[in-house]
């Protein structure tokens, strides 16, 4: 992500940004940390869908090998 398009997200001036990444560092490590495990809990549900729909699949005798 782009600091000018996580100012935007926060809702913070990317002067403000800046100074954060300069004055705070541990602040922006930690807003960072927390979009990344956002990303990845999105990533784990798409992943849990999938293999509900296998195991559906496969429970309905429909399992498709590739």
């Amino acid at each position: 992500m782009k600091r000018e398009e996580l100012a935007e997200l926060l809702n913070v001036s990317r002067n403000t940004l800046s100074n954060w990444e300069k004055e705070k560092p541990e602040l922006v490590r930690l807003i960072n940390q927390g979009l990344a495990f956002d990303e990845l809990i999105e990533k784990t549900k798409v992943s849990l869908a999938e293999l509900e729909a296998i195991k559906e699949n496969a429970s309905n005798g429909k399992f498709k090998l590739k």
